[in-house]
């Protein structure tokens, strides 16, 4: 009797035992399966494109092979799991989450084939040429919209695999029917966020600002350096970072020096006593522009922009590349007309003059600007043509 109850006893173990060896079993083979038929799909296309030699579709169905590599399992667990020799409720937990895995697969694999199609993108758009307005303008819209795309693709993905919760889907659906106050709190406090990532669309569609522009804001003058979803963050000339919201950009006047293209005028202003001889200082300004790179060659002027009672304004004007090719050489003519005129023309910086007289003699001026004494007047001293430099 007690040998009759120790074999149902091993029957019953052994029973329930090869329930789940098979289980096991199906559950392995429908991976290994899976991981064969995922084998063989890409080595066909890798060589298809091997010898097209399409370098890109090459990038791309081995990053495509990396990701799908989770995926073809998991589907495969899918069809198999309803096959197996187990337990309704064990069958459901495994089904959901399997699905769980699918879900969160599927849009990781989707997030990495848009980030390897921006890289593509990027590389085919250097900005190391001169002109590289359109490469920037490619390069501001991919990004932005890549990031855009990526954090869309993150919300979904999270929000459908909670609504495979029961529990969860109905408490959402209860908050959604009775919380009109509370999504309006939410609204108020998310506003800054929403609106930067509006801003984002709109900056990636209108490209008021791209990767690399040289504009001026906040009394800050540098680049563009990245353009994340909510804020910029612009390189400074000193390499300081200034981070700045995407809204600033749509709500705020900036200036963007490289909106359309890059070439900028330099004006660089010197103060110069009437006798300077303007025309000697606008050949030494021609001179100075032929000698250096900085200047494209493109336009050139000095000219008297303005007078007052003890000096005269000089305003030389030329054409650069870019803005620090402008600011560099806005710096080298100001240095080297000052040098010029030091060296040539010292009496032609701005200066004060002064002039002694005996007591009792009278001042008069002649045609040629000189003063004469012609009668006697109190000591004193007579300055003309002063100001500060």
């Amino acid at each position: 009797m007690n040998l009759l109850t120790s074999l149902t006893q091993i029957q019953e173990y052994w029973g329930g035992t090869r329930e789940w060896l098979v289980a096991a079993a199906v559950l392995v083979g429908a991976i290994a399966v899976a991981l064969l038929v995922h084998l063989a799909i890409f080595s066909v296309l890798e060589r298809l494109f091997r010898r097209k030699g399409t370098g890109t579709q090459s990038i791309l169905t081995s990053r495509a092979k990396r990701s799908s590599r989770i995926i073809f399992p998991l589907l495969a667990l899918v069809l198999a799991i309803p096959l197996v020799p187990l337990p309704a409720d064990v069958k459901s937990m495994l089904q959901h989450a399997v699905g769980l895995g699918v879900i969160a697969s599927v849009g990781w694999a989707i997030i990495i084939l848009t980030e390897m199609a921006g890289n593509i993108i990027l590389a085919r758009y250097s900005t190391d040429a001169s002109d590289n307005l359109t490469a920037r303008r490619i390069r501001t819209q991919t990004q932005v919209l890549q990031r855009i795309f990526t954090l869309m693709v993150s919300v979904v993905t999270v929000s459908v695999m909670l609504m495979t919760f029961p529990a969860v889907r109905h408490v959402g659906v209860s908050l959604l029917a009775s919380a009109g106050l509370a999504g309006l709190i939410v609204g108020m406090a998310a506003r800054s966020t929403l609106s930067n990532l509006i801003a984002g669309l709109q900056v990636a569609l209108t490209q008021p600002i791209r990767l690399e522009d040289a504009i001026v804001l906040e009394g800050e003058w540098g680049w563009v350096e990245e353009i994340d979803t909510t804020y910029v963050v612009v390189r400074l000339w000193d390499l300081r970072r200034l981070i700045v919201p995407l809204s600033y950009f749509i709500e705020k006047p900036f200036q963007n020096w490289t909106r359309t293209r890059a070439d900028l005028l330099a004006v660089a202003m010197i103060y110069v006593d009437y006798t300077a001889p303007v025309q000697e200082i606008r050949e030494e300004l021609h001179r100075i522009l032929d000698a250096t790179p900085l200047w494209d060659k493109r336009t050139w002027a000095l000219q008297v922009t303005d007078t007052t009672e003890r000096t005269m304004q000089l305003r030389a004007l030329m054409s650069a590349r870019n803005g620090p090719d402008a600011f560099d050489l806005r710096c080298l003519v100001r240095e080297r007309l000052v040098q010029f005129l030091r060296d040539r023309y010292p009496f032609a910086l701005p200066q004060q003059r002064e002039q002694q007289f005996n007591v009792g003699e009278k001042i008069t001026t002649s045609s040629d600007g000189q003063l004469h004494a012609t009668s006697r007047i109190e000591r004193g001293t007579v300055s003309k043509a002063h100001t500060d430099y």
